[in-house]
């Protein structure tokens, strides 16, 4: 505990893994957003503890798992439907005014995959920053998680003030996935030989798939309550 290289390298975790869990502080926003107020609480450390532990585990096995192909691809397509799926409860709620409300566990359901997704990225600068000493990263990770929900907590009151904002987070879960598609091991290279413009393409095609999608989820959700 008097080591101060142990310190250097928590203090690099906990910095890193905060620097880098921005999109993961708002999915959690959204998410939580969509549940009933008394439940919102449960809601953070429901979805975000058990996507630490997650993280921990595959920070633990960082260079393997980057390695299998089409996993970025699965991920990007995966948080795309979560994307649309969030933004689909917000345009239920703009258009029949009444809130839209997650089940506390399928908050949390949706928490820990997209936040196991969006990990993804963050596995090797994490692993990097431990220097393969998984209890100092189990430890650093979870001084970080809290901050990272405190963090969700603060989104979550500016969602609720400016409720137009889920649009734009959705649009950046689409440009997220995006950016996970195109760094897929599988297509890269190809991608960096042959089509080069899709490093930039990508992103911003799946951020408007992922609007559009939730608009689409919400106009179909509609005309089935209209036919039923």
């Amino acid at each position: 505990m008097l080591d101060f290289d142990f310190w250097l390298a928590l203090g690099k975790i906990v910095w890193v893994n905060i620097l880098l869990s921005g999109d993961n502080a708002l999915v959690i926003a959204m998410v939580c957003r969509a549940l009933p107020e008394s439940r919102r609480k449960w809601g953070l450390v429901l979805g975000a503890a058990p996507a630490a532990g997650l993280l921990i585990v595959f920070t633990a096995i960082a260079v393997e798992l980057l390695a299998v192909p089409y996993l970025r691809l699965a991920g990007g397509l995966l948080l795309l439907w979560v994307a649309g799926d969030l933004l689909r409860d917000e345009k239920d709620e703009v258009v029949e005014r009444q809130p839209a409300e997650y089940s506390l566990w399928r908050a949390a359901w949706t928490i820990i995959l997209a936040d196991t997704v969006m990990s993804l990225d963050n596995v090797v600068a994490v692993a990097g920053a431990a220097n393969g000493r998984i209890g100092l990263m189990a430890i650093g990770l979870s001084i970080s998680v809290p901050l990272v929900i405190f963090g969700a907590g603060i989104l979550l009151l500016i969602l609720e003030r400016l409720p137009i904002l889920v649009v734009a987070g959705a649009g950046l879960l689409g440009w997220i996935a995006g950016g996970l598609v195109a760094g897929d091991r599988a297509l890269a290279p190809r991608i960096a030989a042959d089509f080069p413009a899709l490093d930039t393409a990508l992103p911003i095609a799946f951020a408007v798939m992922a609007v559009g999608l939730g608009y689409l989820l919400a106009w179909l959700d509609r005309r089935r309550a209209a036919a039923g």
